[in-house]
């Protein structure tokens, strides 16, 4: 496997073009107190999640527990599973993504057209709950007690954590260990949590800041449903082993309304896509900029781009549907960054 620090000019897996994400300053305040966005879209598949499918994968190998012309199977709302379709068919595997309608199409699209079998939890319904209990359930079940077949089990899985340690180090060697404040998305810890393990080796006093949306349990009720993908533990799931709370100095939840329209907020004044529940993260970490001691270095862990929700998020007639079209905090999250990025 290569190292993610030190990429060769020329690679024969996909997989080997896995990491160097770059950092973009979205915003600074009037203090020198910096905004800094970990871009993880340009990984492989858009997304970060690329990162610890490579590494759960390695690790079943390592461990014996998937040979030659092996099956994998995941329970997933999209990122992991296009993560595991690269890996899978890079290696010859056969690879099972257990999916709802919740997952964006596009993501869907992406792993049917390398090979993925999709297997609908809830295929009679047109509904867009999320079954994140359900699709663990079947796909625990699909693996059970097949021979060379390897249920990666990404909430539970340790592998996945280990998958983001470079994510870590690349952003200590970016930043010659000049960070304070690390914020990201938690769905099942392992971006957040792998990344701040990593990244406390050489900035021991690195604050962590974990986002989920309204309607997640992993920071306490209520529970209801939401529309953030990719992310959060809904209610009637687990809260995954990954989520180490001991790491985390502070959980926070951002809405949908908020969150998305931090997104199209950002597209339109920066040109960049990024993912829903990046929004949130976005919008959480704007509104705590101002407040940070003078020269703070700030970075967002970013998941993914946005390409995948032009029929969500970005597109308005989808947003009106759901009542989560708010034309007035869009304009008031472009005001800030108007102001933040002037500086």
């Amino acid at each position: 496997m290569t190292d993610a620090l030190h990429r060769p000019p020329v690679v024969s897996r996909i997989t080997d073009l896995i990491g160097h994400t770059p950092l973009f300053e979205l915003a600074r305040a009037d203090n020198g107190a910096r905004l800094l966005l970990k871009l993880e879209m340009f990984n492989p598949t858009g997304s970060a999640k690329i990162r610890m499918a490579r590494q759960m994968v390695v690790d079943a190998e390592d461990r014996g527990l998937l040979r030659e012309g092996g099956h994998i199977i995941e329970s997933t709302s999209g990122n992991t599973g296009l993560g595991l379709a690269v890996v899978a068919a890079e290696r010859g595997y056969r690879f099972t993504a257990v999916v709802d309608n919740h997952a964006a199409a596009d993501k869907l699209r992406g792993m049917k057209a390398m090979g993925t079998e999709l297997v609908y939890v809830d295929a009679d319904t047109d509904g867009e709950e999320l079954h994140t209990a359900a699709r663990e359930e079947l796909a625990e079940e699909m693996a059970r007690g097949k021979d060379n077949t390897f249920f990666t089990e990404q909430h539970n899985n340790p592998s996945n954590a280990v998958g983001y340690y470079d994510v870590g180090r690349e952003i200590a060697q970016a930043l010659d260990n000049r960070v304070d404040v690390l914020i990201g998305a938690v769905g099942t810890g392992g971006g957040l949590c792998g990344t701040a393990l990593e990244l406390k080796k050489t900035v021991p006093g690195l604050t962590v800041i974990g986002v989920e949306p309204k309607g997640s349990i992993a920071f306490g009720p209520p529970a209801h449903d939401y529309y953030q993908s990719g992310t959060g533990t809904p209610e009637g799931a687990t809260v995954g082993l990954l989520v180490d709370y001991d790491l985390i100095d502070e959980g926070t939840k951002v809405g949908d309304v908020e969150a998305f329209a931090a997104a199209r907020a950002v597209a339109r004044h920066c040109g960049l896509l990024i993912g829903g529940s990046a929004g949130g993260v976005v919008h959480e970490a704007l509104a705590r900029l101002p407040q940070l001691a003078p020269d703070t270095v700030m970075v967002a862990f970013i998941n993914d781009g946005g390409e995948k929700y032009t029929d969500t998020v970005f597109n308005d007639d989808w947003m009106t549907a759901r009542a989560l079209l708010d034309p007035v905090t869009e304009a008031e999250i472009e005001e800030t960054l108007t102001k933040l990025r002037r500086n």
